[in-house]
This record gives structure tokens, sequence and C-alpha cells, in this order.
């Protein structure tokens, strides 16, 4: 048999090399969600955010849930007021021990990542890995088919005035404010989802 060139080889062992990066990633499906993608703040990423889409048929648990400090059940606000800031606190953080460290299987389909971005790039870089808590405020808006998001891994939300113009637009209804924490190992939900065990409702007054 003629011995398979150095070129061969190498077409070879990148067509393998390429098949494992695809394979390795083949966890980064979009999820399904016809709302999109919310808003971001702190260091919040796209991939920690598809981490709570996929969790949402998860039993409801508040056990661990964030304490919204502002606004709290009854809030008023005039539409004439600045945008607000929203503010929570949370044990997630305090309550986890020192995170594990990362398998070797982990590092080797990132490494594999890595390299089929070098010789094949996608439309757009991935950020690193999100560890920390993460808290996905959402407010539901009446009339809205979609509600207004924000995924954060801040203890706050200063809404910026298009968020509040938004809001504004339901005067003289309520509003319905929830927010999903959870604590995210490399993008992977190790404590949570937890939320609200009651959504906070709050009203706008003044002509829209």
């Amino acid at each position: 048999m003629k011995p398979l060139s150095r070129k061969t080889l190498w077409t070879t062992s990148l067509v393998a090399l390429l098949s494992l990066t695809t394979t390795a990633c083949g966890d980064d499906k979009e999820p399904e969600s016809k709302c999109g993608e919310p808003l971001y703040g702190g260091d919040a990423t796209d991939e920690a955010w598809r981490a709570l889409v996929d969790a949402k048929g998860k039993p409801t648990d508040s056990t661990e849930a964030a304490h919204l400090a502002l606004p709290t059940q009854g809030t008023t606000y005039s539409i004439n007021d600045a945008p607000p800031k929203w503010t929570w606190t949370s044990t997630l953080a305090s309550a986890q021990p020192r995170p594990a460290p990362v398998s070797p299987f982990d590092t080797a389909r990132s490494m594999l990542a890595r390299v089929g971005e070098w010789v094949l790039p996608t439309a757009h870089a991935h950020l690193p890995p999100f560890t920390g808590d993460i808290h996905w405020v959402q407010v539901t808006v009446p009339g809205r088919e979609c509600p207004v998001e924000m995924l954060t891994s801040n203890l706050e939300w200063q809404l910026d005035a298009a968020t509040w113009d938004t809001l504004k637009a339901s005067a003289g209804q309520d509003l319905s404010v929830q927010v999903v924490s959870a604590y995210l190992l490399q993008n992977r939900i190790t404590e949570g989802p937890y939320t609200l065990a009651q959504p906070v409702t709050i009203r706008l007054q003044g002509a829209p």
C-alpha cells in the first residue's frame, strides 16, 4: 500500500479535529425564545442566559430567592419620574463552596473549541464561561407579548431611558416584576434557579 503523504495526513487530522470541535460545541444551540435575548448587565453573557432558559421547566423554588429591595410591593411611580434604579440582595455567592476544579474533559473541549475557532472562525467569539450568581429580572407588561428583561451579575438595574419609556407606555396598569436567580459554574447551573415566591406588583401613574 502506498504510504499517505504528509499533506493527506494533515488534512485527515484536521477533519477529525474539526469534527471533535463541532461535537464539543454542540451544546451551544440557540434556545427557542420568540422574545429574543434580554438586556445584559455586569458580566452576564448570552450563554449564561441560555442556561437559565434551558432550566425553565424546573419546579419553582424560592428558598434562596433574591430579596428585592426596590421596588417593593405596591411601589408607584409617576411617568414624570427619572428612570429608577432597582436593587436586590442575594445570598447565593456567599453560600457557595469553593468552585470545583475544571475537569480534564472541559479543558480539552475548550482547547479544541479554540483550535477550531482559529481554523474556521465563527460569526462571533464566545465570552469566557461565567461563574457566579446571576439574576434575570423580568417585567411583565399588560398587552405586551414579551416581558422587559435584564440579565445581570450585579445586584442592581439602573433602567435606561428606552426601557423606562416602554414601561411608561402602560401607565395606569399594574406591572409585575419577577427575579430569577441562580449560581453558575462555567455556564452550568449548580444552584437554583430560584424565583420570588410572589412577583412584585408596581404601577405607573399619569397619562401615557
